[in-house]
């Protein structure tokens, strides 16, 4: 595998910052006076008063505190299994490592760019930069044209795509539902709360949703960039779902109101990517074609 002393340098970096921003996430309960905070749209906002999320509103306190539980008891134990494999030349401990990168790049760009600011911040940056080139590396490191062959034909891109195609389709429809009245009406979308703008929707149209879909394309036609996308985009989504699913779970427990649809379509996502997953790693040949050049 390609670059595999910075591959493992930046993973290490991700292990360490990452387990000690969620820890400070979890544990820290400083309190503060500020607890209400009126919006430019002239909204009263609810802030969540304590620790680092003290300035951020209830309800992405409640995600950020879940966030956290995730990444600490599963998304690290997971990166770690993943960057052992991978650098043993596994190739699907390559797929698990880049799958991987991926939640962690999608979250600490979310941390730096949506979270008020606090002390965190320098460190919220670092990881972003740390999970991108990683991630970067991690997929410069395949052999594209190599990617089918340790693959079955018997692979079901049939379902694999469908299920990126309505990922595609349920998270466009969802965001674009909250946002549309707003652009007309001048208010203030729901959910954007003291917040300048709506970063987890951004992000999810202008980067999951056309992936979602360019990679289903490709998978349709078997080019091996499909394969690829594929394997990264249903890792990556159990990954976040099961995090938006914490999240949802933490949000109702301190009683802040979700919809029905996010209430039910996230999780539901969650179980279709789990078994989405088991076909793809199913399908991958047999041992002796689970591994890749070492570099």
């Amino acid at each position: 595998m390609k670059n595999r002393k910075a591959i493992l340098s930046l993973v290490a970096f991700i292990v360490i910052a990452s387990t000690v921003v969620s820890l400070a996430g979890l544990l820290s309960s400083s309190p503060s006076d500020l607890t209400h905070f009126t919006s430019i749209y002239g909204d009263e906002v609810s802030l969540y008063g304590k620790g680092i999320y003290q300035k951020d509103s209830i309800s992405v306190a409640a995600q950020g505190l879940a966030s956290d539980l995730v990444t600490l008891v599963i998304a690290v134990p997971l990166l770690i299994g993943s960057a052992y494999f991978a650098l043993r030349g596994s190739f699907r401990g390559q797929l698990f490592l880049t799958g991987t990168l991926a939640y962690f790049l999608y979250t600490y760009v979310s941390y730096t760019f949506l979270w008020m600011y606090n002390s965190l911040f320098l460190i919220y940056v670092m990881l972003m930069t740390a999970s991108f080139y990683a991630f970067v590396m991690m997929m410069l490191s395949f052999d594209l044209k190599d990617i089918p062959n340790h693959y079955s034909k018997q692979v079901p891109v049939r379902f694999l795509s469908g299920f990126q195609f309505f990922i595609a389709f349920a998270i466009g429809m969802l965001w674009l539902g909250k946002i549309g009245t707003s652009l007309t009406s001048g208010a203030a979308p729901a959910g954007l709360e003291h917040y300048t703008t709506l970063v987890i929707q951004g992000m999810d149209l202008g980067f999951i949703v056309p992936t979602a879909v360019f990679s289903g394309i490709s998978l349709l036609k078997r080019k091996p960039l499909g394969y690829l996308l594929s394997s990264v985009i249903i890792i990556k989504a159990i990954t976040m779902l099961t995090a938006i699913s914490a999240m949802i779970l933490n949000s109702i427990r301190q009683g802040i109101s979700v919809s029905l649809v996010e209430g039910a379509l996230f999780p539901i996502f969650n179980l279709i990517a789990i078994y989405a997953f088991y076909l793809l790693m199913h399908h991958i040949k047999s041992p002796h074609m689970d591994s890749v050049e070492t570099r």
